[in-house]
This record gives structure tokens, sequence and C-alpha cells, in this order.
């Protein structure tokens, strides 16, 4: 699939038919492996001058933000398909694929009548892609919020033993817990276990000889338990911090992690299905803004033809997907079907003509042409 076209309107002299069967001819003859599709524009309200000079100052802004909203969402079902190990789904408009949509493209005088200004069709196709931009901010933060937690409770139970949650490497049998002794866990680094084993009963007062267990170590630490009387664990706590050696706070409860266990379990379908539900959405209000996009793409072609070509409306709109190395033959076709005596006004600044710099626009022709980038 061509990602990227160019929009194109040429001036008619005779008749829209001759000079398409012209541009087939010529594109066919010259660049035969450059695609071309009539691109079908109805007949708009033009309304006046002055409204069409104000619309076209904000068509270039608006088309920026329809095409970032695409782009967006493009990039989001990317990203949930790849997470969810899915293959790509091609992406497309009412089961249409976008490719098709836009070589064949169709007007929606339903959703967008004919008889309403050009300026009304701009605002309900900007309002419609603000809202669907706003809606994916408040679902994508939703869905990042769950992933986010779930990080959070990843990165606790595979991080060092400095931080992770232990309550899956204890069991009830490691724990000491009378009225009098109790069982603390000792965070010692690998390279200071000897000093750990031949010190800890000497930390402070009252220490159960021979009580220290290594339960399981990492890259880093290693996990010890110590059992003490209660009444010297924060003298202990102190002198071990002294040493070099961290004592985690810790208490086991087979209810706190039966509960931990089931929020995680909910976590995990939380994220499921809110990245199912997301993705769902995303493929139909991609439909929904590349539609719009191509609705407001031919208003623009239709009001930048008005304004190069005058009234009453007699231009021919296509689409073309040239490769790069056929840009230049097709704009040399394209610019002889134009006015010769025209042709070097538009000509760009390495070209010597008098259009160039001035209004901003890289794409001067004697022509009406922009890119559309569909990814």
């Amino acid at each position: 699939m061509a990602t990227r076209y160019w929009a194109v309107s040429l001036p008619v002299q005779k008749s829209a038919s001759t000079l398409w069967n012209t541009v087939q001819d010529l594109i066919s003859k010259h660049s035969f492996d450059t695609p071309l599709y009539r691109f079908n524009i109805p007949n708009l309200r033009v309304g006046t001058l002055d409204s069409l000079l104000a619309l076209s100052d904000d068509l270039f802004k608006s088309n920026t933000f329809i095409e970032g909203v695409s782009h967006k969402i493009r990039r989001q079902i990317e990203e949930l398909e790849r997470v969810s190990g899915l293959e790509s789904n091609a992406l497309s408009v009412d089961g249409v694929p976008v490719d098709s949509y836009l070589t064949r493209f169709v007007w929606d005088e339903a959703k967008y009548p004919t008889m309403s200004s050009l300026k009304e069709i701009v605002d309900s196709i900007h309002t419609l892609v603000a809202k669907i931009e706003d809606d994916l901010k408040v679902r994508v933060a939703e869905y990042n919020n769950v992933r986010g937690q779930l990080n959070a409770i990843n990165r606790k139970q595979s991080g060092s033993l400095a931080v992770r949650d232990l309550s899956n490497l204890v069991k009830p049998e490691d724990i000491i817990t009378s009225e009098h002794l109790v069982t603390l866990l000792a965070v010692v680094p690998k390279y200071s276990q000897k000093d750990w084993l031949s010190s800890y009963e000497t930390l402070t007062t009252y220490v159960v000889p021979r009580s220290s267990k290594r339960l399981y170590e990492d890259n880093e630490y290693s996990l010890y338990t110590v059992t003490l009387f209660g009444r010297v664990a924060d003298n202990f706590r102190t002198s071990a911090r002294e040493r070099g050696f961290q004592i985690r706070d810790f208490e086991y409860s087979p209810e706190a992690q039966e509960s931990r266990k089931q929020e995680l379990e909910k976590l995990v379908q939380d994220q499921d299905s809110l990245r199912s539900s997301l993705l769902q959405w995303c493929y139909t209000s991609y439909g929904e803004v590349f539609s719009s996009w191509m609705h407001f793409c031919a208003v623009r072609l239709f009001a930048e033809s008005i304004l190069r070509y005058g009234l009453p409306p007699s231009f021919l709109a296509c689409v073309l997907s040239p490769s790069v190395k056929s840009e230049k033959k097709v704009r040399a076709i394209l610019e002889g079907l134009c006015d010769s005596s025209n042709s070097t006004y538009w000509k760009t600044e390495d070209e010597g003509g008098a259009m160039a710099g001035l209004g901003g626009d890289a794409d001067a022709h004697p022509y009406v042409s922009f890119t559309i980038n569909v990814a």
C-alpha cells in the first residue's frame, strides 16, 4: 500500500473528460508505474471570495491537526497490536481499506450536506476530530494507569532484594514470632556474606545463636533470617545498618499475600480488557478520522482550485502516488498541462521562479497540489 499521495487539481480548458484522458495517456506513457485516480469532488457551495480567502488561511493549519490525530491513532493501534502479539490489521473505513477509500473517494452527502457552506463543513470535521482526540486521551490515560500499576507490582516482584516484595520468598516456617522472639530479614551484599555470618550474633545482645538462614539470593544480594529478642530489635537494626546490612520491614500475613495475589489477577484482567476495548475503539475511530480527513482534503482542493483558477469551478481533481524517482517526471507532465506562460512564475527558488519563498508553501506549482501522508 502506498503511504504518500498527491492531491492535485488541473485547470480544465475544454472538458474534464478530455483532460482526464490526456492525463492518463501521458502518465501511462512517461511514468507507467505511477498510480493515478480520479478524485470526485461534488459541487460545493463557493460562498464569497472573502470567505474563501479567510477559509484558505485555516486550511493548512486544520489539515496538520487532522493528519496528526490520524497518525496518533495509527501509532496507538500499532503499539497495542505489538503488545497483544497480534498481526497488523489493514486499517479500514467501514470495511473499506484506507487506500481504496482514498483512491475511490465518494462524498458522504448524509454526513456532510453539500448545501452547507465550506466553513460549516470544515468546522464540523474539526469538531468531530477534536472530540475523538479528547476521547483518545481519556482512554489511553485509563489504560496506562492500570498498566503503570501492573508495572510497579512487577518491578517490586522482580527488582533487587533491596526493594522487591519479599512475600513470595518467605515461607511460614522461616518466621518465628512469639511473646519474646522475632525474626528479622536481612539483605546482605553478596560480597559481605562472610562478614554477616561471623558478626550477626554480636551486633546486639540476645541474638539466638546460629539462627541465621539464607532464603534467597539475586545478582547483588542475599536474603538472610535472624532470630532475636523483640526488645533488642531496634538496636540490632541500627548496628546492622552501620555494618552495611539492610533490615527489611516485613510481617508475614497469608491474608495480605492472598489479597495481593487477587489484586494482581484483577489488574491483569483489567489491563487485557482495557487494551482490547481500546484497540477496537481505535480501529473504529481511525476510520472516522480518516473519512473526515478525506472530506476535508476534498474541501481544501475545491477551495484552493477556485482561488487559483477562478469561477465558475472548472478543474479536474485527481490523486497520484509517484515513486521518488518518478516525481520530477510527473511534475513536468502536470506542469505541461497548465498555461505554459504562467509556469515559470510558480517555479521554486532553484529554478528562478517569482513565487519562490512566498506563502511558505514548499510545493509551489502552476496547479493546486498538496501531499497526503497516510502513514
